[in-house]
């Protein structure tokens, strides 16, 4: 009783929340929206495991300094790359000489906590927005390493060529779908025991309505908030027949929660 009290007077008491990010990332986001007073189911849609062949990595690595520039566009490529970088017996010293751009602010906490700044954040943390704000950086023929995901989007590629720049894209971790936790979810959908979906990257999306049918997805969650990190998310997510409800203006797991707790605390008013 003495807990319910103080959950009571929070702005998402009462209301149970799904988080689909991969297990290994979810803790931040659900310590946000529990603080908040939700309950937190996580049911997360993806893994983030290794690539295939690390090779293509390994060899970029060897050759590091002949890039000018190091893009990495999420956490995990910045902690795949420090695993590869530190296995080959060197370290963050490395990177000295390198310009480093990144794709937001977890990002740049994640490298600045390995011991260097990104010299590049742009002010919207989308691949287009990156390649914009690099337009007056970049010179023709610039080397471009980017390690990230294995199928992630070819805007930046496509851009930094555009530019004039050489990028060298190297997949550096894989997002693969998980399948156990359909029954579960399931079940809390059925029970309409869930007020918020969460989705926080377009593969998190198209994993978890691998999980059902379409007539599936449209009944269980009839009713149910959708929530989008950002306008890449929600496309990916309107693709999949689930139109996004609540979206942040800064595409961020703290504004992510924030959006949230603006949406069912103005529902409530």
């Amino acid at each position: 009783m003495r807990a319910q009290g103080r959950v009571a007077a929070k702005p998402l008491a009462g209301k149970r929340i799904v988080v689909t990010r991969a297990r290994q990332q979810a803790a931040r986001f659900t310590r946000l929206l529990e603080e908040a007073g939700a309950e937190v189911l996580e049911v997360p849609t993806i893994s983030i495991e290794p690539p295939d062949s690390w090779e293509p990595l390994d060899m970029a690595i060897e050759e590091l300094e002949s890039f000018r520039w190091l893009i990495f566009t999420s956490v995990n490529g910045v902690e795949m790359f420090r695993i590869r970088l530190e296995g080959s017996r060197r370290d963050v010293g490395a990177l000295v000489g390198l310009r480093i751009a990144v794709i937001g602010p977890a990002t740049a906490t994640a490298l600045q906590q390995w011991g260097r700044r990104a010299d590049v954040v742009p002010d919207v943390y989308r691949a287009e927005a990156l390649v914009e704000r690099l337009r007056s950086e970049i010179r023709p023929g610039d080397r471009v390493l980017i390690p990230r995901a294995v199928g992630a989007r070819d805007v930046l590629v496509a851009g930094l060529t555009e530019l004039g720049a050489i990028p060298t894209e190297v997949p550096t971790y894989r997002a693969r779908p998980v399948r156990d936790p359909v029954g579960r979810l399931a079940q809390a959908l059925r029970r309409r025991d869930i007020d918020a979906v969460t989705f926080t990257s377009s593969s998190t999306v198209r994993n978890f309505a691998e999980l059902f049918s379409p007539r599936e997805r449209a009944e269980l969650l009839k009713g149910v908030v959708v929530a989008s990190i950002g306008p890449v998310t929600a496309r990916t997510s309107a693709e999949c027949g689930l139109p996004t409800h609540v979206m942040p203006r800064e595409y961020t797991i703290p504004a992510l929660a924030r959006a949230l707790i603006d949406y069912f605390t103005e529902e409530r008013s």
